[in-house]
């Protein structure tokens, strides 16, 4: 019986991937295999030696400390792209508020008073301060072209705008998803000189960390509408703040509000509601989930922030997953341990991802506890699992 925790509410769409037959789940189970969250901050909390994968049920990992999870020989797996429709729907949400004035408006008709008659003549004469314009033929810069701002991209290509795209790391299979409409920026700056609007789909890491500030504003258009719903701190908020009073910034929409901004003239502030849709949770449970119990059952990777991809078919046999640091003859003394136990090999795979390298090893026969001892007294092994 495997036993997962969660330190968060999972959907129930994602839970019920984990049978009950073999899966105990609770948010107070003692002793777990595997942890599974969404926002619940992990880097203060004493972790169960017994800890073998946490799983995230969304995209970001900043809640996690990853590194000491990798040290730890325990694999951190993501749902990227299952929130992507959710995000994407909200980017183009994000333009239409700004470029109609449609949040400042509605506060205005909200503040009307008198006979209706008066509330119509009061209408005409105030809706001349609320004029926008129309997204087509305007030109939206999107930073970080995975999957959610391929779908950003894409679909503001169908609302008859143009796209300028940065990703220095975009990878082949997002490139083969991404519209060849889409045109390609050199760098950052390179975008922000050409864009009306620009929105940032990448994480927060130090490259990432005031992308927008100050002199980056220098080099925008006029009147450029910034939209962010991917992490806080990849904005500068009190540049951007003195940038729209300077009248250089149209508007400013994100997802995260603060004391400087929840009040401020022309910027609207959501309550993080990136990923908040039902189908959002579903997804991302669901994929991370399946993702965790592949793990914990057959040792495969798929997905991970801090480990290979490593994803070896199991037909017969007995399964050995080893962690280890990424250093020379680490295969040739867990070849050698299984010999001497002997242990005849069907299949292995190994795959390494910066200091880490993963290796399953599918034998013949069951793998004795001595063995495990043996492969784990290795220098350099990190975490040994027989399944």
């Amino acid at each position: 019986m495997y036993k997962v925790q969660t330190l968060n509410n999972i959907s129930a769409a994602g839970l019920e991937r984990l049978p009950q037959d073999s899966y105990e789940v609770a948010a107070e189970i003692k002793q777990p295999d595997a942890i599974l969250l969404r926002s619940y901050n992990m880097h203060n909390m004493e972790l169960p030696e017994t800890v073998r994968a946490i799983g995230r049920a969304g995209a970001g990992v900043n809640n996690i400390p990853v590194d000491k999870m990798s040290a730890l020989g325990i694999p951190v797996f993501n749902a990227p792209g299952a929130n992507a429709n959710a995000v994407k729907e909200l980017v183009v949400a994000g333009m239409l508020l700004a470029a109609r004035n449609i949040c400042q408006s509605w506060d205005f008709s909200r503040t009307l008073e008198g006979s209706d008659e008066e509330i119509h003549k009061q209408v005409e004469a105030g809706k001349k301060n609320f004029g926008g314009f129309e997204l087509p033929g305007r030109t939206l810069g999107v930073i970080g072209l995975g999957a959610i701002g391929i779908l950003v991209a894409n679909v503001a290509l169908k609302l008859g705008m143009k796209v300028v795209g940065y990703d220095p790391d975009i990878t082949v299979q997002s490139a083969w998803k991404l519209s060849a409409e889409v045109q390609k920026a050199s760098s950052v700056d390179d975008l922000l000189s050409r864009v009306d609007f620009v929105t940032f789909h990448v994480p927060l890491v130090d490259a990432t960390r005031n992308m927008i500030n100050a002199e980056r504003l220098k080099i925008m258009k006029d009147n450029v509408t910034i939209l962010n719903f991917a992490r806080n701190g990849i904005v500068d908020d009190e540049a951007v703040s003195a940038a729209i009073k300077a009248g250089k910034v149209n508007a400013y929409i994100c997802d995260f509000p603060s004391n400087l901004l929840k009040q401020h003239e022309r910027v609207i502030t959501l309550p993080h509601l990136g990923a908040s849709t039902k189908e959002a949770e579903d997804n991302c449970a669901i994929m991370v989930a399946e993702q965790v119990k592949d793990y914990l059952e057959n040792g495969n990777i798929h997905n991970s922030v801090n480990f290979p991809e490593v994803l070896m078919p199991r037909d017969a046999g007995y399964r050995l997953a080893v962690v280890n640091s990424n250093v020379p003859n680490m295969l040739g003394q867990i070849s050698t341990a299984l010999a001497d136990a002997g242990l005849n090999i069907i299949d292995m795979l190994n795959k390494s991802r910066g200091d880490l390298a993963y290796t399953l090893v599918d034998v013949e026969s069951e793998i004795p506890e001595t063995t495990i001892a043996v492969i784990s007294a290795i220098e350099g092994v990190l975490a040994v699992r027989a399944m």
